[in-house]
């Protein structure tokens, strides 16, 4: 999306939007103005206090998007121990598998690759937000984000992505490899300029934000192994079909600020919710199959089978009660089903990797 020509100036927020342990007098705001020259102290008085620390902490949290970081943590150290582990090696240097070897999941090299796909995948979240301001600032659920809410600007924001974008990719192409700096550059770009732009013109955006994705395993797995293999492709396969019942819950849980800012995502394209509940179970049952793609190429074996299988069924599950939706009686019944799908889905993924962790196979 294409930078507006001018640059959005850092505002103080509005007293009456303050709570009342922030509320300063208007000498105590100019006090705090002279001491600071980034202008943070405009949007956040008092800044030397704790109170006012800990919103500023809590805004960087919100504007790096840290809980999706943490997502993309945990399904990229799955990758980068399967990959480290679970494939013999001697000339390429590669560890040999962990069966019997009491390998540790914590290596130095795994912390270095975290590190790197963290800060990539913050850079792009704070990118996002920044971009995307004028429609968080139209819905409920994301009106209180920094950037839309005025207490850190659209250059500040900017500057913050592209920051720990540079930093990210710098940091693994040091310690990790090129290959892996370029595919976090890829997919950092795929959901900042292509994904997010979409998201007010198509309901296929959904189907191509999935894409960037479903990259934190693969990243794991070039950080580890140096190139893409199939144990990789299956990683992110899981990861691609995993996403569609997740994300149609959250759709279908907050279409009406969908609506209202003009982001075109299957509730609000079909009110109805049919297309919506057909996703969610198409997806939902894709993925038994898919799930089982490790044990079929000797990644991980029957034990992996047999959990990834019975995930599955339970993940399907819930979607199959989502479709209660679609004669839900009341709203708030609806947003009910709609929410233990996303708990469900929030559950399955860490659930699965450590599973797969668990149950891989060397091969020597």
């Amino acid at each position: 999306m294409p930078l507006r020509s001018a640059l959005i100036p850092m505002t103080p927020v509005p007293q009456a939007a303050l709570p009342a342990e922030f509320a300063v007098s208007p000498a105590e705001d100019v006090a705090a103005a002279s001491c600071f020259a980034s202008g943070l102290e405009a949007a956040h008085p008092r800044a030397f206090s704790p109170s006012a620390t800990a919103t500023i902490i809590r805004d960087l949290c919100e504007l790096f998007k840290l809980r999706v970081v943490a997502l993309v943590l945990v399904t990229g150290w799955g990758g980068f121990y399967l990959g480290r582990n679970c494939f013999y090696q001697n000339s390429g240097g590669f560890y040999p598998g962990s069966t019997g070897t009491h390998i540790s999941v914590l290596t130095g090299g795994l912390w270095c690759a975290l590190l790197g796909i963290g800060l990539v995948s913050a850079g792009a979240g704070a990118l996002n937000e920044a971009f995307e301001h004028q429609i968080d600032a139209r819905m409920k659920r994301t009106a209180g984000r920094p950037v839309a809410a005025g207490r850190f600007s659209l250059a500040q924001g900017v500057v913050a992505g592209l920051g720990a974008l540079a930093l990210g990719a710098v940091w693994l192409t040091l310690t990790a490899n090129l290959l892996t700096a370029v595919l976090a550059l890829l997919t950092a770009f795929t959901y900042v300029a292509v994904y997010t732009p979409l998201k007010r013109v198509t309901a296929l955006a959904t189907f191509i934000g999935a894409f960037p994705g479903a990259m934190g395993p693969v990243l794991g797995w070039t950080a580890a192994r140096g190139r893409i293999e199939w144990p990789a492709v299956a990683l992110f396969a899981i990861l691609f079909v995993w996403q569609f019942p997740h994300l149609m819950s959250i759709a279908w849980l907050y279409r009406e600020d969908y609506a209202r800012a003009g982001i075109r995502v299957l509730p609000v394209v079909d009110p109805g919710g049919r297309s919506t509940v057909a996703e969610a179970l198409s997806f939902a049952l894709l993925l038994i199959p898919v799930s089982l793609a490790p044990w079929t190429l000797g990644l991980a074996g029957a034990t992996y089978a047999v959990l990834a299988a019975a995930l599955g069924l339970v993940y399907l599950g819930y979607s199959i009660r989502f479709a209660r939706i679609l004669r839900a009686i009341t709203e708030n019944e609806g947003r009910k089903l709609a929410r233990d799908l996303l708990k469900a889905s929030i559950l399955y993924l860490p659930l699965l990797i450590a599973a797969l962790m668990f149950c891989a196979t060397a091969k020597r």
